[in-house]
């Protein structure tokens, strides 16, 4: 079996949360020879995990081959969402109506505990709540707009069609429909990502960086793992908190690696008044989705290709740059400046748009966490409850709606 991370590139370029105060997170350099919960990756997936068990009485090691916040952490947008990338209603025809509405629902209730979280932990990091405005497209138009909503409704999940007329009057934007809901938010990711570490630092938590996990052996209760250094930590779990670095054991079909891109304006960009209260995508291939920030600066990203490194390729990121200048001045009829920030990044999909969390095949007490879609962050949260439930004694109620597929 195959039980080592895959190492891959997760970014290129440049971007905007690299450059912000505040994202260090110090690391220790010695390994201790046994922990009883080893979290191996420092990303936001992982401090998600880390908070989930102090306080418990356990001893804790998160590992990483790069410095804490330094992986995908950075390439993220950090428009968190509740509304999953497969809608509710197509959703329901995959897997049907009871399953579909626990992950709609349970990533309502993520995104909730989320933003409390951060605010009960006072992290500075421009954490704001928003409303979600998604657009009708070319994959999505009014109808199935309108028949997303009633399946929304249905199982009490809050939505509000609007039609062509409504979304003019209110916001000046020319699409057929769109839909309008709560619960979302927007963050400094990196930021919010070090605020979390540094939570958990205090409560015992130790971090070392520049380590790579190169094998892990289950025997009896405990887990084996060895380090690219030579050294060998004992953990009676292990949570492989890698996104899209993936563990081969469970690699499949499922899985796909995209390319996705995104930029970002200088501060006090013009932009519609009512844009600061709003994260907004769109039902189409590929889709456009923007925000803005406390400071005025315009997010946008899309574009994605299938494609695991296209994302590398500098030429890609002026034209991909300028396509999405194109589509969010085309919508928001005005011009948008040359971006202060370009990048791209690695993005992670799987058929059913949800996460693959839990126990790996063939090994005891160890579990991977694999945030796809567009929705890593709000499904890191998830991701941290389920697992910690399980390390803890317990079984989550929704743990098969994210098991390995």
């Amino acid at each position: 079996m195959e039980t080592t991370t895959r190492k891959r590139k997760l970014r290129s370029f440049q971007p905007l949360w690299a450059s912000t105060r505040k994202i260090q997170v110090a690391a220790q350099h010695s390994i201790p020879a046994n922990v009883d919960v080893l979290i191996v990756g420092a990303g936001i997936g992982g401090a998600l995990m880390a908070l989930s068990l102090v306080k418990r009485n356990l001893t804790i090691l998160a590992v990483d081959r790069r410095q804490p916040v330094q992986g995908s952490t950075l390439a993220s947008t950090a428009m968190i969402q509740h509304e999953i990338d497969v809608p509710l209603h197509r959703l329901t025809a995959m897997l049907g109506q009871a399953k579909a509405t626990r992950a709609w629902q349970r990533s309502a209730k993520a995104v909730e505990t989320l933003t409390s979280l951060a605010d009960n932990l006072d992290i500075d990091c421009g954490l704001e709540r928003k409303k979600s405005l998604y657009l009708a497209g070319d994959a999505y138009g009014a109808r199935a707009l309108r028949a997303e909503v009633a399946a929304r409704e249905k199982v009490g999940i809050s939505a509000t069609f609007l039609n062509a007329k409504q979304l003019h009057e209110r916001f000046g934007l020319q699409r057929t429909a769109a839909i309008e809901s709560a619960i979302s938010a927007s963050a400094n990711p990196a930021q919010l990502t070090a605020g979390l570490w540094h939570n958990a630092q205090e409560n015992g938590v130790s971090i070392v960086s520049d380590t790579e996990i190169s094998d892990i052996r289950s025997v009896d209760d405990w887990n084996i793992v060895a380090t690219s250094r030579g050294e060998i930590i004992q953990a009676r779990h292990v949570v492989f908190c890698t996104g899209y670095e993936f563990l081969g054991a469970v690699a499949n079909q499922e899985h796909r690696i995209i390319s996705t891109w995104a930029l970002a304006t200088k501060p006090h960009h013009p932009r519609p008044s009512w844009l600061k209260d709003y994260v907004l995508w769109e039902g189409s291939d590929p889709y456009l989705y923007f925000r803005s920030t406390a400071d005025g600066r315009i997010i946008a990203g899309g574009e994605d290709e299938d494609d695991p490194t296209a994302f590398q390729d500098p030429i890609k990121l002026r034209s991909k740059s300028k396509n999405l200048r194109a589509k969010l001045s085309a919508l928001l009829k005005m011009p948008i400046a040359e971006p202060a920030y370009q990048w791209a990044a690695a993005f992670g999909m799987t058929a059913d748009g949800l996460p693959i969390i839990g126990s790996v095949p063939g090994l005891s007490n160890v579990y991977a966490v694999m945030g796809y879609g567009g929705n890593g962050i709000t499904y890191s949260q998830i991701a941290a409850e389920i697992v910690s439930s399980a390390i803890l004694g317990h079984q989550d109620p929704d743990s098969g709606l994210f098991a390995f597929r």
